[in-house]
């Protein structure tokens, strides 16, 4: 428990996955996953550190032949 406490504190703290493992002596971080796992504030602050996409919406445009297709069906 002490180890995922560590763990979960280190990544809250915005500290990189990679130095987590190295801190807690594994020699690889796929091991560290075991014990650390983002929470929802955790994923809240990533979410609002995105930029929205800079794409324009287009409409959709069926393919030649598919609504002949769908309404042989």
């Amino acid at each position: 428990m002490v180890r995922h406490s560590t763990a979960m504190g280190l990544l809250q703290a915005g500290t990189n996955v990679t130095d987590i493992a190295l801190w807690l002596g594994h020699e690889s971080p796929s091991t560290t996953h075991m014990y650390v796992e983002a929470d929802l504030a955790m994923k809240e602050r990533t979410l609002a550190r995105l930029k929205p996409p800079e794409v324009r919406p287009t409409r959709y445009r069926p393919p030649k032949g598919l609504m002949q297709f769908l309404q042989s069906l």
